[in-house]
């Protein structure tokens, strides 16, 4: 678009000018296209303080609106079952599942949608930022996530969660010495109103919430836990332990260091949460038949475990007899 800048409005700044000219966008969307050098005047990229004189030519280019929805990225990813109706990935840890503030490429959707061949291969029922999703893991968490490829198995497979028939298993190394040997810990969830990226367990109004656990192996200042999901609220696992004095290792944003140190021995930082979810179980949303799918423990949380194993001198066949059914 072309704008010929008369003697009266000579003078302005560029990004009033342009305000004037262009009703229909917003004053930060001009200065989006300004920034991006997609304005021009005198035939020059300007800025949004220059001032524009009489019958100078002003041209602003306007780039076609991407349509809704996410392309597609070769993005590993690592299926651990396939059907026509249903898949479950194992997520990696640092990546979200879907677009949201601040991750728009990288995401779960984008490999998925590479990997069954795009929207046509996914269920459409969460829209088209989200086609497959069922279900989240926090960007820290890896493991077992299932996917919709119908839009049939997609609202069964809600409706199983929504009546938590659906299991989901994780493992987590807390801090800490929790008391006794398996538990369960039912505090309301909700959205914390002074940090808006946590959730807390302190708020009466929250969302019920119920997490069941076992403890799997105990050492110096730690426990290995194997946890249940009743509910799925955000963060349920993190909140609820870090809420009784026991954060998860290496969740930050929930008052775990960001290096453990056992004595004189500094660990390395672990980079992400000792959460993993180990194992999903459901009813196959056409057949009716148990699906029972595991997620072997990463790599970096079984190494992270053996070292800490060594700096508390805790016995390695311990270590190895808890861990056993999850690699």
């Amino acid at each position: 678009m072309e704008f010929i800048v008369s003697a009266e409005e000579a003078g302005q700044r560029l990004d009033r000018f342009l305000v004037s000219q262009l009703p229909a966008l917003s004053r930060s969307r001009i200065q989006s296209l300004i920034d991006e050098g997609r304005v021009q005047a005198g035939g020059v990229a300007r800025k949004a303080s220059h001032h524009v004189v009489p019958d100078e030519a002003v041209t602003v280019e306007i780039p076609a609106a991407r349509p809704p929805g996410v392309q597609a990225e070769a993005i590993p990813m690592e299926v651990l079952y396939e059907d026509e109706d249903v898949a479950v990935i194992n997520k990696p840890p640092g990546m979200v599942v879907h677009p949201g503030a601040g991750a728009e490429g990288g995401t779960i959707v984008a490999a998925l949608l590479h990997r069954f061949g795009g929207v046509e291969g996914l269920s459409a029922v969460g829209g088209p930022l989200r086609p497959g999703i069922v279900h989240r893991l926090d960007k820290g968490t890896s493991g077992a996530l299932v996917i919709a490829r119908t839009d049939a198995a997609h609202k069964k497979l809600v409706e199983e969660f929504r009546e938590r028939r659906i299991q989901k298993t994780y493992v987590a190394l807390l801090h800490g010495k929790i008391q006794g040997e398996s538990g369960s810990v039912t505090l309301p969830v909700a959205r914390d109103l002074r940090r808006r990226t946590r959730m807390t367990a302190r708020r009466r109004e929250g969302r019920e919430a119920r997490t069941d656990w076992r403890a799997r192996l105990r050492l110096d200042g730690f426990t290995l836990i194997e946890a249940d999901l009743r509910t799925g609220r955000t963060h349920q696992i993190r909140v609820h332990f870090s809420t009784l004095g026991y954060p998860v290792v290496g969740d930050t944003l929930y008052g775990a260091p960001r290096q453990e140190r056992i004595g004189t021995t500094l660990l390395p930082p672990l980079g992400r949460n000792f959460l993993h979810a180990a194992r999903v179980a459901f009813a196959h949303p056409r057949t009716a038949r148990r699906i029972e799918v595991r997620a072997p423990l990463p790599r970096e949380l079984a190494d992270y475990l053996a070292e800490l194993g060594r700096a508390t001198k805790t016995d390695p066949a311990l270590i190895d007899a808890a861990l056993r059914e999850f690699l």
